[in-house]
């Protein structure tokens, strides 16, 4: 059975009730400093895109996906990724390759981000930061020398069973897609 998103949480926040995603601030920064692994199960979820239509993992099953998580819509380090995403998208969708992107904007934020930028691949809204979390990919960072809590800029290489091949965590929006490339030898 692959767990869901709060059933990853629950097991992650160690000692609350099954199903339960709160903690206190201490068990928080716990929860959302681990990290996963290659050969780990990817946490399940179902989100809605940038038209408020539902997208889970599930529906992407048997398929290759490469699942990226970015701070905000239209800044310029998550343009940039998103814009070298679809620049390379018909070589990731030849080598079958899916592309999704995750961020906490609210659906609206990312339709109009999506057609900005011309962006043809799904755009999901986590705004309660859940399936940010469960990837590991909320927490404490470092920015402009300071300590704050956000969104850890990530990426997740899932293989057609639903297991992790690939974690990349901190990476920078610049030149991600190209090393990303290199490493999936495409």
């Amino acid at each position: 059975m692959i767990p869901t998103v709060c059933q990853v949480c629950a097991i992650r926040a160690r000692g609350t009730p099954a199903g339960t995603v709160e903690a206190s601030t201490k068990r928080k920064a716990e929860l959302v400093s681990e990290r996963l692994r290659p050969g780990d199960i990817a946490p399940e979820f179902e989100l809605p895109d940038a038209d408020g239509a539902p997208v889970s993992l599930a529906s992407l099953r048997g398929k290759r996906v490469i699942l990226y998580f970015y701070p905000a819509a239209m800044t310029p380090g998550c343009t940039k990724e998103s814009v070298d995403f679809q620049g390379s998208l018909p070589d990731l969708e030849q080598a079958g390759v899916t592309i999704v992107g995750i961020s906490p904007d609210k659906p609206e934020k990312l339709a109009k981000f999506r057609e900005k930028e011309g962006l043809t691949f799904p755009l999901l809204s986590d705004p309660d930061t859940k399936v940010l979390q469960a990837y590991g990919a909320y927490g404490e960072k470092k920015l402009y020398g300071k300590v704050v809590v956000g969104v850890i800029r990530s990426t997740f290489v899932i293989d057609a069973e639903g297991k992790i091949e690939q974690a990349y965590y901190n990476v920078k929006a610049t030149g991600h897609v190209e090393r990303l490339r290199r490493d999936l030898t495409l």
